[in-house]
């Protein structure tokens, strides 16, 4: 507030509480998945990543020279270069993620005034842009290096079940039955669980489980590693740097309804539309933790909170289930 009563713009921050300290916290949560994407597919990953940090970087030195200001080292453009890094295929072009970052700092955050006054998260819009503009570049997706050596495809579980079609079985089922390549990893951990822990209590893990939870497959660098996701959004819960309500209504609207329905555009009728799959599949971990909960353009109230990331959650099912596209989790928040 000013000494003459007016509120500033967003983010308002209390008990010494400051921008720069919670952007560099999300960075560092999200440097393992980084680390891990790369780990994955290698050079292309880490290409993908520099480019879009570095044009993150460019573009907000730019923006804060023609404003006499000097913002870099309040973290928000890394943490903005990072996001879209991670939410890129580790096959796209350099000059896509190079584009969605510049994009995403100087239309959306910078071209609105700065920190504080954009209108929607500056990556999802950069990772937007990017989809709308190079489609068939945002769907280069490479082998992940832990699947078999004579596993050619790339594609990801997500596509290929949906290229499967429907299965008595769910999403699992239809993926085992299409030839997608699994891990020896994920058969040697699924074999183990369900044979010493789970078949006494009359429960059965599905292949392709084990994968899915720690990122042995193909997809976007950040997408993957839903476990170090998980671990670094556990972190900024307790520092408080994002809040619990939009991502508990969130992933529950979301598996709720892809648990119940999704199973109906397949044939498979209602209960059978593998809401654990859906949950652990494309970028909805991501996103749910790491960009709705942007406190410049979330809602400040608790129920408001609730409300909002459950319309995101009813959404996102509604894009990816009934829409042209296989994922639209972006496009929800």
């Amino acid at each position: 507030m000013t000494p003459g009563g007016a509120v500033l713009a967003p983010p308002h921050l209390h008990a010494g509480a400051r921008v720069p300290a919670f952007a560099w916290i999300a960075v560092a949560c999200l440097l393992p998945s980084a680390a891990w994407g790369v780990l994955c597919y290698g050079r292309a990953a880490l290409d993908v990543l520099a480019v879009a940090v570095g044009s993150a970087l460019a573009a907000e030195l730019a923006a804060a020279g023609l404003r006499r200001r000097f913002t870099l080292d309040d973290g928000t453009a890394v943490l903005t270069g990072l996001l879209v890094g991670l939410s890129m295929p580790p096959g796209v072009p350099w000059y896509v993620p190079a584009a969605a970052a510049g994009f995403g700092i100087a239309a959306v955050k910078q071209g609105f005034g700065g920190l504080g006054r954009n209108w929607m998260n500056p990556a999802l819009a950069g990772r937007a842009f990017a989809a709308l503009s190079w489609p068939a570049a945002m769907s280069a997706w490479l082998p992940t290096r832990f699947l078999p050596a004579d596993a050619v495809s790339a594609a990801t579980p997500l596509a290929a079940a949906s290229a499967a079609g429907g299965s008595a079985g769910g999403p699992f089922a239809a993926l085992a039955a299409a030839g997608h390549p699994f891990s020896g990893t994920d058969d040697a951990v699924i074999s183990w669980l369900n044979q010493h822990l789970l078949s006494p209590l009359g429960l059965n893990a599905p292949r392709g489980l084990f994968d899915l939870l720690a990122g042995l497959r193909a997809g976007c660098i950040g997408e993957a590693p839903v476990l170090l996701l998980a671990a670094g959004a556990a972190v900024l819960l307790w520092r408080r740097v994002i809040r619990w309500e939009i991502p508990a209504a969130l992933f529950g609207v979301f598996a709720l309804l892809a648990g119940v329905l999704g199973g109906v555009p397949a044939g498979d009728g209602f209960f059978r539309g593998g809401a654990v799959f859906h949950l652990l599949s494309g970028g909805i971990v991501l996103a749910g933790f790491y960009m709705a909960t942007d406190p410049v353009t979330s809602p400040m109230t608790r129920w408001g909170r609730v409300a909002f990331g459950a319309f995101i959650g009813a959404l996102a099912f509604l894009l990816r289930f009934h829409g042209s596209a296989v994922e639209g989790i972006g496009l929800a928040v």
